[in-house]
């Protein structure tokens, strides 16, 4: 795998390194033993898929609170998407900046999206599929989101979304006291 720094302090954007012959290729997605050795997280507790059947759609900005925070490895295996990665962390050199890249079933680049980052993307093409491999399980209680379109951000995507739920639709705007604290009572 070949690990390619962004701009972004702890963010990665990783290309496998496929071995091909006639038959076709294999490579490696996922090793924890290079991940620990460039410095990532090394734990995957479970994978999660996505799929949007049409183009247009968006999903986030999402993240969870400490103690469930989770970096995640994200892949997009059918299609063609815009993936955005935002660092709220508040101690970071680059708090509040974004960067996207485009994840497709063709480069097999994944984002690497650290801990303390929001993620979220957008469908390029119709059928999109993503996998995800994330260090901590889903908990309702830490999930946060921002609103995708927040003017504290300002984060280019291709086209205003033709597909988004409502839920991330009515993601407010940043604000620290509610983006970054406390976990909301269970019930």
């Amino acid at each position: 795998m070949r690990f390619k720094k962004l701009p972004l302090e702890d963010a990665y954007l990783i290309e496998p390194e496929p071995i091909g012959d006639e038959r076709g290729f294999f490579s490696r997605i996922f090793c924890s033993e290079e991940f620990e050795r460039e410095g990532l997280e090394p734990n995957i507790y479970q994978v999660n898929n996505s799929y949007s059947s049409s183009k247009g759609t968006l999903r986030g900005m999402h993240y969870q609170l400490p103690p469930k925070q989770e970096t995640k490895l994200v892949r997009c295996i059918l299609g063609e998407i815009y993936d955005v990665i935002l660092d709220i962390r508040p101690s970071s050199s680059t708090f509040g900046k974004w960067y996207a890249a485009t994840l497709t079933d063709e480069n097999r680049q994944m984002m690497y999206v650290p801990k303390g980052f929001a993620h979220g993307f957008q469908t390029l093409t119709e059928k999109s599929e993503l996998i995800y491999f994330v260090s901590e399980e889903y908990s309702s209680q830490y999930e946060r989101g921002i609103r995708w379109d927040d003017p504290t951000f300002s984060i280019d995507w291709p086209s205003p979304p033709l597909v988004i739920s409502e839920k991330d639709s009515n993601h407010p705007d940043f604000d620290p006291i509610y983006h970054l604290n406390q976990p909301l009572k269970e019930g």
